[in-house]
């Protein structure tokens, strides 16, 4: 998983470079994906922020490394976003610390319940 830079905005070509892919694929993506909406400057440049980029990835795991199809990965992303997860890759260290945190405070919660029993 690329690192990315700490910024604001990222122009079109350094996400590209980011994610090793070319800008064409960013903006085909763009039609096809209401998740990912770059802003426009006043000289209509794109400006991606990170959750931008974030989303990007994750499209581009969900495309690439598991397979789905647009349509697919698209259900996938409107989902999540029902549900209210984040739209962030699912293997990033912050949620693989989320989903570990969530795991031990159940587990405390269980043995305190059993201890009390």
């Amino acid at each position: 998983m690329p690192q990315i830079p700490d910024k604001l905005y990222f122009k079109i070509g350094e996400v590209a470079a980011l994610l090793q892919l070319k800008t064409h694929v960013l903006r085909y993506w763009e039609t096809e994906f209401s998740a990912l909406q770059p802003i426009k400057s006043s000289t209509n440049q794109r400006l991606y922020r990170r959750k931008d980029v974030e989303t990007a990835l994750l499209i581009k795991e969900l495309l690439y490394r598991q397979g789905f199809t647009i349509a697919g990965a698209r259900k996938k992303l409107q989902a999540e976003k029902q549900l209210g997860l984040p739209l962030t890759n699912p293997q990033s260290p912050e949620n693989i610390l989320a989903e570990i945190k969530a795991d031990l405070i159940q587990l405390r919660s269980y043995l305190l319940n059993t201890h009390l029993e």
